[in-house]
């Protein structure tokens, strides 16, 4: 990556705040600027989407989902605070062959067996930003378009959440309010979608976030439409499931599609609590466009997060933020679902 250099405190996630027809035909978004956010604790009733604008209700008689999807999971909980002493369900460890076991056979041959190296996380060492390679996770994020799907052409970074419904995203709030004209290419690279794309319908978020901006709420899911041969896009690239209430201190996987990149960044590290409902993570190079980009636990595979909250993401490209996942989002993924189905 390029020489980072320090700017001037300014939202740098945000390239489109208010997608409408007439000024999303520019390829450079101005950023907004906004003023100090509010850190206060959010309120424990969750009220029902309320920038949710649909053009046209999702397709009918689309298939069923199928049985396999790359990641599964509970349902989110719904706790009403966070809490950092809970960990995520550790996987089922073989027990040790027992002392009493007779030894294995000796080797047939007089050479012994090489000596495998512990693996390198995925996205190289922790704290390290390079291009995403194209693994089936990496094929679940995607970019957000305005019109035609053509390099320069996209503003926000999104990823495909895991319902009955299958035709479900989930990217940050300020990225967009109106879904008229917005598509969304999953595993896009260089100026082509080799999924495909699907049209965004509906725009889900909390009135939090629609009546007072509030950082801690910023995040959204949408709809979108079958594509032309009747496939929803879970059916095509799989979708991850919705991780609620896990510890601050979890290694997550970082993806988003930077403004001025044609392919999808990837960053390991372990994030810290900023606050009481914000997530913080030192991963560099992360400029405007990766706003939305999901935040995947390496521990359970489940998205924790997605790049937005405090400062819409981020003041500097070297870190970034993400409202706290809990008993807000689940009830806004479970209202989202049943609006979609």
């Amino acid at each position: 990556m390029g020489q980072h250099r320090r700017r001037t405190p300014r939202r740098r996630r945000l390239l489109a705040p208010t997608l409408v027809t007439t000024a999303l035909s520019v390829l450079t978004v101005a950023v907004v600027v906004v003023g100090t956010h509010s850190l206060t604790p959010r309120a424990t009733a969750v009220a029902s989407p309320a920038t949710s604008a649909a053009v046209a209700p999702p397709v009918p008689g689309t298939p069923t989902v199928p049985a396999a999807v790359p990641v599964t999971g509970t349902e989110p909980s719904a706790a009403s605070e966070p809490s950092e002493l809970s960990a995520p369900s550790e996987p089922t460890v073989p027990a040790e062959p027992s002392a009493s076991e007779p030894p294995a056979p000796a080797p047939t041959t007089a050479t012994s067996a090489p000596t495998t190296a512990a693996p390198t996380p995925v996205g190289g060492p922790l704290g390290t930003t390079a291009t995403a390679p194209a693994t089936p996770e990496a094929a679940t994020v995607g970019a957000l378009f305005t019109g035609a799907v053509r390099p320069g052409n996209h503003f926000c970074t999104a990823s495909v959440l895991h319902s009955t419904t299958g035709n479900l995203l989930l990217t940050a709030a300020h990225c967009l309010d109106d879904p008229r004209g917005v598509v969304f290419a999953p595993g896009y690279r260089d100026g082509k979608a080799p999924y495909g794309t699907w049209r965004v319908t509906a725009v889900h978020t909390t009135t939090g976030w629609s009546h007072n901006g509030d950082p801690d709420e910023d995040f959204a899911v949408l709809e979108t439409a079958a594509d032309a041969a009747g496939r929803r896009v879970e059916d095509v690239v799989g979708g991850n499931t919705l991780g609620t209430d896990e510890p601050f201190g979890a290694t997550v996987r970082l993806y988003g599609y930077p403004a001025g990149g044609e392919s999808p960044l990837l960053c390991s590290n372990t994030t810290g609590r900023q606050s009481a409902y914000q997530r913080v993570v030192d991963c560099p190079d992360y400029p405007g466009g990766t706003s939305g980009g999901p935040w995947i636990s390496t521990a359970t595979g489940h998205v924790v997060g997605a790049i937005g909250g405090y400062q819409q993401g981020g003041d500097t490209d070297d870190t970034s933020y993400s409202a706290y996942f809990d008993h807000t989002v689940a009830s806004l993924y479970a209202e989202a679902a049943a609006a979609a189905s």
